[in-house]
């Protein structure tokens, strides 16, 4: 019997990111679930802060050279590949020059959210799905983690809905607190409406003229994962109301057996 496969996609991780409690939760799961059986890769933005020498990343040729299309201007992929120290996992980092190539993450040096990041989130939503379909890899579950993921459960049900790679996926989400989409613009509505989505299609997502990221990619998850103990009442409310299978939080230890569990539930569910 071949392994299941399990994509994770993430904002962040250890020890290449140390932003927020992503970082840690993320690098502490993916391997402890390659040592139950599963085939793992993880997916992440190529940072500027990430020091390419230290950790030893190089470019995977053959994945590199698509471009993707943000708001009608076409963006070059980059990938990258390093293996997470101490576990024989590949992590692979998307990479552009405009998006990415900068000192901080999400803020500026006067720590202000960067205008672009509705922008450089399309970009990295969009490009991970068809990095996944240059990998020509099909996973049994794609586990998005943090708000620079949560269109890739939308994309998927709606854009990649009929592609083979994706035809036995099933999409978790789990949820973590977000605070800078109070800073997107009506503009993210029209750049994230990639492929002739419809506005209707992106109602979840919408509150007036507030972006609700958390809310929208449970929407179209498949299952959802409370991360954090720390989120909004709102994405509270979104999440106690969700009908969907649903794992609670649990802090590290007994997250990881209780996550295992869970991902092969839906598997075999």
């Amino acid at each position: 019997m071949s392994k299941k496969r399990l994509l994770f996609v993430t904002q962040e991780m250890n020890p290449y990111t140390a932003l927020s409690e992503i970082s840690e939760r993320v690098r502490n799961l993916a391997p402890y679930v390659q040592t139950k059986g599963m085939e793992i890769r993880v997916l992440m933005p190529k940072y500027g802060m990430i020091n390419e020498r230290r950790h030893r990343l190089h470019e995977v040729v053959r994945l590199s050279g698509m471009n993707i299309i943000v708001d009608d201007d076409d963006f070059p992929l980059i990938i990258k590949v390093a293996s997470l120290p101490g576990a024989r996992l590949q992590v692979y980092f998307l990479d552009n020059e405009e998006f990415f190539k900068r000192k901080f993450i999400f803020d500026d040096k006067e720590e202000k959210p960067f205008e672009d990041n509705q922008d450089r989130m399309v970009f990295f939503c969009k490009g991970v799905i068809e990095t996944v379909k240059k990998f020509g890899w099909p996973p049994d579950i794609i586990h998005c983690n943090g708000w620079f993921t949560s269109l890739v459960p939308l994309f998927l049900k709606k854009v990649y809905k009929d592609d083979p790679v994706f035809e036995h996926s099933k999409v978790i989400y789990s949820a973590y607190p977000e605070t800078y989409s109070q800073h997107f613009t009506e503009r993210f509505f029209e750049i994230a409406a990639i492929n002739n989505l419809t506005q209707e299609d992106l109602a979840a997502y919408k509150d007036g003229e507030t972006a609700l990221l958390n809310q929208g990619a449970m929407t179209y998850a498949d299952a959802i994962i409370k991360d954090s103990d720390k989120l909004s009442e709102s994405d509270l409310a979104a999440w106690d109301k969700s009908e969907l299978p649903k794992l609670d939080f649990f802090e590290d230890e007994e997250h990881k057996t209780q996550a295992l569990t869970f991902f092969n539930e839906l598997i075999e569910g």
